[in-house]
């Protein structure tokens, strides 16, 4: 039998190989005046629902013996840590397996082959490579069993393909009467899994030649038939190739016998129509006496077999001319594909918009496909379709269902190979197959998480919230944590799970998470910080334990007493709490700022905010002008001696900002106008997290004029106004 070779595919190990065959050439792309696609889409009847790969239980494979050689080579256990200290370095792994080649150990290339693919399962190549180091060492069975492997990572790939066929045609023995079946079974999983791929060509090729080869011509003739209706690239040369082999045996040995028969009868009876119209008219011409000679019996005669060709062709003709339709369409989304194969080098912009193309427009000619489906009159049919025999109009029928999403998961899969890296294929993917079958959106997420993007975390999250939208709590539980495991310490991790238990009403296990972190980044001043003020806020607002919050962020101040962040959510938690009894712990709050080692800035807002509640809650006069003093040294001590406008108002422009954004007012020396009553801001509500941004993020400013504007305040919120006496 003819050996197909495969291409080179950079980055995926393989290697150039012979080919017995001689390649065909590639076509130019099909005429502009081919006729228009028909409304099956091309599809074939002999799509399944979803890629498939080899079935192991199918196959017996015994174990082989294991090799025992000696010593692995000297620079083995160097280069397996260097692979292993950074899975994510691709040249890592390839050094290691190139050493172990070069050094042709067999158990050293075993176990390196073997992490490796575990890894990285799209590289078709080092498949190959596995699978032939195996048979060298006389290993047929293991041999067989990592090609299945292979396949079931990667079922689209026609190389992978070839190469097992090929291997079970060099190690089972044919003279037995089940190979041959074997061998017939494999190839039609072959081609359910990728033959719908636009570069199937060889493996259909083979197909045929196999079934050739094994005398089987009808066979050979049906494999034709299905891939006709395939759009691939030498869509043309299949078509050549059937119209050589109809016109190289009988009809009778070629087309099936229910096909045949009906063939047969259709061109005897216009056969007959043309002999009787012949025979009146030779009755009219022929002299009196002369006796009528005598027909022919109904015989396979040329003239009948030339007629059943000529009919088969006509009707491989529409067919043809359909296919070419699709083929035209797609030929321009298929000729920007670069890079088919997988690799780890980044791909251009171009090369992602051209997948992202490519599946708009297959999924919008699903959607049009099955709007005129749905629209259809079954019962109005042409004259052109009321001639195709029965047994086309079913394989119609059934392409047209088959149809249906089948192209559109070829190509999601077609691009998951190419696109493996980026997360967004995989995310479209998921949103496309959810709506149809949970099951299968949450089989993609896994072959996304576990294998390609392991240390993508934002893909991880939308797994487990997948899985919370579902009700599957514990295997949300379970995606998280396993993150957390291969990304230890990334915060937005810990939040999320702390988020999951209290959402499933698990407060205490939500606290015991966030009190974990806590405790374990205490040698991270930064990061503990965070932990404590989350924390705080779950016990002060779900948890309704104001002391416990209040320990916390006191604990944290202690480790960390120049963030501001942690001094404003106590001074929050203070003045949120009961104002008779909080008084003093405001107080004492604002004391313990203003001697932390803090910006000048952050202390006034500090001293501000205890002197807004001292004036909005306190009982007493003389303890608001004691608040309002301190303040007023503050401001000289740290604000500058600039002097206030006379009318008490001040240029909103000149105001200094702080990193959030809120203005902060300068000393100014007291304006004339005792009379002008204060009215203080609205406090912030504590609520309010905006720590989950960038660091902590921008925490929201009690003094900000815009929001006052439309009161017809034009001042900043100043406490050197005349309310109270100059001191």
């Amino acid at each position: 039998m003819a050996a197909e070779g495969c291409e080179e595919m950079c980055g995926n190990g393989d290697l150039d190989e012979s080919s017995a065959v001689e390649a065909t050439k590639v076509p130019s792309p099909p005429p502009a005046e081919a006729s228009e696609a028909s409304e099956e889409n091309g599809s074939t009847s002999m799509a399944t629902e979803h890629p498939v790969g080899p079935d192991p239980a199918s196959f017996s494979i015994a174990p082989g013996t294991e090799d025992e050689e000696g010593e692995l080579p000297a620079d083995f256990e160097r280069l397996w840590k260097a692979a292993h200290d950074n899975p994510q370095d691709f040249t890592s792994w390839t050094d290691l397996l190139q050493y172990c080649e070069q050094e042709s150990h067999f158990s050293a290339s075993r176990r390196s082959l073997e992490a490796f693919l575990a890894r990285y399962p799209l590289c078709y190549g080092y498949w190959k490579k596995f699978a032939d180091l195996e048979r060298r060492a006389g290993y047929n069975n293991k041999a067989e069993e990592v090609c299945i492997r292979g396949l079931q990572a990667i079922p689209l790939s026609v190389d992978l393909w070839i190469h097992y066929i090929n291997l079970l045609l060099g190690t089972l023995d044919m003279n037995l009467p089940e190979s041959p079946e074997r061998i017939r079974s494999v190839f039609e999983d072959a081609v359910a899994a990728a033959g719908l791929d636009f570069h199937s060509d060889r493996l259909w090729d083979l197909y045929v030649e196999w079934e050739k080869e094994q005398g089987n011509m009808k066979n050979a003739a049906a494999v034709l038939d299905r891939v006709l209706k395939v759009p691939t690239q030498l869509y043309n040369t299949h078509y050549t190739k059937l119209k050589e082999h109809l016109n190289s045996y009988p009809p009778k040995d070629v087309l099936s016998l229910e096909e045949y028969e009906e063939l047969r009868e259709l061109c005897c009876q216009s056969q007959k129509a043309e002999r009787a119209e012949q025979a009146q008219e030779q009755q009219e011409d022929r002299p009196p006496g002369e006796e009528e000679p005598d027909t022919p019996k109904d015989t396979d005669s040329e003239e009948l077999i030339q007629k059943i060709r000529e009919h088969l062709l006509v009707l491989r003709e529409k067919v043809y001319q359909d296919n070419e339709a699709e083929v035209r369409q797609r030929w321009s989304f298929e000729d920007a594909i670069k890079r088919p194969y997988f690799h780890v080098k980044p791909l251009d912009r171009l090369q992602l918009r051209a997948w992202h193309s490519y599946l708009d427009w297959e999924i919008a000619q699903l959607s049009r496909d099955t709007k005129e489906q749905s629209t259809e009159d079954p019962s109005q049919t042409t004259t052109e379709e009321s001639e195709v025999t029965p047994q086309h109009q079913e394989t119609s029928e059934e392409a047209s269902a088959a149809s249906d999403d089948h192209r559109v998961r070829i190509l999601f899969e077609r691009c998951l190979i190419a696109c493996a890296l980026y997360e967004e294929f995989w995310t479209r993917y998921i949103l496309y197959l959810e709506p149809q079958s949970v099951d299968e959106a949450r089989a993609v997420y896994r072959r996304a998480c576990e294998i390609h993007l392991a240390y993508k975390p934002n893909i991880h999250m939308q797994w487990a919230a997948f899985e919370e939208r579902h009700g599957n709590l514990t295997d949300a539980r379970q995606v998280l944590e396993a993150l957390e495991k291969t990304l230890p310490g990334l915060a937005v991790v810990r939040l999320r799970r702390a988020a999951l238990e209290r959402r499933a009403g698990q407060l205490e296990q939500s606290e015991a998470l966030l009190t974990e972190a806590v405790a374990e980044s205490k040698e991270k001043p930064v990061l503990h910080a965070f932990y404590s003020i989350k924390l705080a806020r779950l016990l002060l607002k779900l948890g309704r334990d104001p002391s416990r919050a209040r320990r916390v962020l006191q604990e944290a101040l202690e480790i960390s007493p120049d963030n501001d962040k942690l001094h404003m959510n106590l001074l929050e938690l203070e003045v949120s709490g009961d104002p008779w009894a909080s008084a003093e712990a405001v107080r004492e709050c604002v004391t313990r700022a203003l001697a932390a080692p803090l910006a000048p800035h952050t202390k006034i807002l500090l001293s501000q905010r205890g002197l807004q509640f001292a004036e909005d809650y306190s009982s007493s006069i003389q303890s608001v002008l004691s608040v309002y003093e301190e303040h007023q040294k503050l401001l000289k001590e740290l604000g500058g001696t600039k002097r206030g406008a006379e009318n008490g108002d001040e240029d909103p422009e000149k105001l200094s900002k702080t990193d959030d954004g809120s203005a902060v007012v300068s000393a100014q020396a007291p304006p004339t106008m005792p009379h002008v009553p204060i009215t203080t801001p609205p406090p912030p509500m504590m609520g309010t997290d905006m720590s989950a941004q960038a660091g902590y993020g921008g925490y929201s400013s009690w003094y900000q004029q815009p929001q006052y504007g439309s009161y017809g305040y034009q001042n900043t919120w100043n406490y050197n106004q005349g309310y109270y006496p100059p001191s």
